[in-house]
């Protein structure tokens, strides 16, 4: 099912300030939030939809990157929250509150309408980053990559007890004097990070945290058309954090693109430089080419001109936003012999005088300029 437009979603426009985005995302989560409508699926889930749009468009690189490529610049079939906002959960959502309502959330903690009570932060492991290269032939069809990567995770064994800095809330109750008298603020607790917890023992091996590094295989499905510079995000295959209640960051994966030997990549479309000899440019040939999809033949009629482009329809590059594929570009270029045999010099010396051999150009065929032109219309 296709995922609803960010911009549809906080009912803003694409030229919207950030301010108004932000104005859009605060109105929505106060509607929505579950606090206010317990039991109401259908709210927590425009709840979860407000809040994966306001992390994309609060964000201006992000916010660039859907604006060009739409939901498959963060989304893909990777499942347990695949690539993107998707994959979001409520403490994810919550801890956005600290910028949209100046912290604490909603009366006091992270949530709660009239006094509900405060919700637990959880711990959320580091992201990690890798870069991943991509052949021309894996773009068209799209990919699944298995790649090794060395996480930290808990170690087996490792026990948590409740923190006596929080007494297990994971923050700390801070009161100032003010000129306006005693203000009251919660921060993260600085035993525990947040956590609530605390390791009460550990294997040997782990590190203070109680963490070890350990070598995994995750596979990244990667969508085709992907350009070169696009992230993607595998959620949950990050670094994981101490806590029985704490989250594992997340895998960013950069796309490389491996230069082809032969190939040119234009956005969707691909060019291909294709030389044929003198002999093959008057008489006309057949030729076999490679694309990103595979062979095709063709033909080069009899009297083609150097500079003259062949147009496959639909045989380049699928776009990633899903509108359609470009095409692949043939660019006859007539190779001339640069050395000659005596009979050959006599050849075309007899046919330098003759009138078949003199350019005559007529309107059909195009200019170098209106062939560029015609190109990139």
């Amino acid at each position: 099912m296709a995922k609803q437009d960010f911009y549809e979603i906080l009912g803003i426009s694409k030229s919207a300030s950030q301010a108004e985005i932000k104005k859009a995302y605060r109105k929505m989560a106060i509607k929505y939030h579950p606090d206010k409508n317990p039991g109401d699926t259908t709210a927590e889930e425009n709840f979860k939809k407000a809040a994966e749009a306001y992390e994309v468009l609060s964000d201006e690189n992000k916010k660039a990157r859907y604006d060009q490529y739409g939901h498959a610049a963060f989304d893909g079939p990777q499942g347990g929250g695949g690539f993107g906002g998707g994959g979001m959960n409520m403490e994810d959502i919550f801890s956005q509150f600290g910028d949209i309502f100046g912290g604490g959330g909603f009366g006091g903690g992270f949530g709660g309408f009239g006094g509900g009570g405060q919700r637990q932060a959880r711990v959320k492991g580091s992201n990690m980053r890798i870069r991943v290269k991509l052949t021309l032939e894996e773009i068209a069809k799209g990919i699944e990559k298995k790649v090794k990567v060395r996480r930290k995770v808990q170690a087996d064994g490792v026990k948590y007890k409740t923190c006596t800095t929080c007494n297990g809330s994971g923050q700390q109750m801070r009161v100032t004097n003010t000129i306006l008298g005693r203000m009251q603020t919660a921060t993260t607790c600085g035993t525990c990070s947040g956590a609530g917890e605390i390791i009460s023992s550990k294997p040997n091996g782990a590190d203070a945290q109680g963490l070890i590094v350990k070598e995994e295989t995750v596979s990244i499905n990667i969508p085709a058309g992907v350009t070169e510079g696009v992230q993607l995000k595998v959620g949950g295959k990050g670094n994981e954090a101490p806590g029985k209640n704490s989250i594992a960051g997340d895998l960013l994966v950069l796309i490389e693109e491996v230069p082809h030997e032969k190939l040119k990549r234009e956005g969707t479309n691909i060019h291909y430089d294709l030389y044929v000899n003198f002999s093959e440019a008057v008489l006309g040939t057949s030729k076999e080419v490679e694309t990103v999809t595979g062979k095709v033949k063709i033909k080069v009629e009899a009297g083609t001109q150097s500079g003259k482009i062949l147009r496959l329809k639909g045989k380049g590059l699928p776009s990633i936003e899903r509108y359609g594929t470009g095409d692949f570009l043939i660019h006859i270029n007539v190779w001339t012999p640069q050395e000659l045999n005596k009979e050959q010099r006599q050849f075309f010396e007899k046919m330098e005088s003759d009138d078949n051999f003199s350019p005559n150009p007529n309107k059909s065929d195009k200019s170098f300029f209106e062939k560029v032109k015609d190109m990139f219309s």
